[in-house]
């Protein structure tokens, strides 16, 4: 499970460095299992890198897909 959670936060990371070079306006991480749990941690790289990383909730389970997008300011 641990090594399930490292590599669904390594796709966020590598994500957030696409969003962030402004590669792509936006990216959708889906049909990730362990979202809920790498949310905070992607959110504070997202954030150090000046793109936000926001849930999109799963409404059959309890499951969230990442959404990772430049914040306007």
């Amino acid at each position: 499970m641990a090594r399930g959670r490292e590599r669904e936060l390594r796709l966020a990371r590598e994500a957030i460095a696409m969003v962030a070079s402004g590669a792509t306006p936006r990216v959708v991480i889906a049909g990730i299992r362990h979202g809920n749990e790498i949310l905070e941690s992607a959110r504070r790289i997202g954030l150090a890198s000046g793109v936000r990383v926001n849930p999109l909730r799963q409404p059959e389970n309890d499951a969230a897909d990442l959404v990772i997008e430049p914040i306007f300011e």
